[in-house]
């Protein structure tokens, strides 16, 4: 059984966002099962065009290589349902179909013997 991650992004700067993709990708690649939660707060990084004003970052990944990856290899994304209303944010901005829409119960019942959690 692979070990649980869960990683909480609840800012908008890229502060927040780049140790939350840095931890997930690492997360990933050790096997482990990945759960991000995007709180309203860090709910702009799951909008198309928002990873895409970083840049590349110097030293650092492309965040949007990352978030991609991260999908690809089974990551899981949760963006927070407040979110929708207090950030007016619509589901079909959303940069990619598989980021799902819940609230924290749903998410933190899937996170339940996380070995391993960090909020950024």
């Amino acid at each position: 059984m692979a070990q649980k991650m869960a990683i909480v992004c609840n800012g908008e700067t890229s502060a927040n966002i780049m140790p939350t993709l840095i931890f997930a990708s690492s997360g990933l690649a050790l096997d482990y099962e990945v759960h991000i939660f995007f709180g309203p707060a860090g709910s702009r990084w799951t909008v198309k065009g928002e990873l895409e004003k970083l840049g590349e970052p110097k030293g650092m990944p492309n965040p949007l290589k990352l978030f991609n990856d991260i999908l690809e290899l089974g990551g899981e994304m949760i963006l927070c349902e407040l979110a929708l209303e207090n950030k007016g944010i619509d589901p079909k901005d959303l940069r990619d179909p598989r980021i799902q829409i819940a609230k924290v119960p749903p998410f933190l019942m899937k996170i339940e013997g996380a070995t391993q959690t960090y909020v950024f």
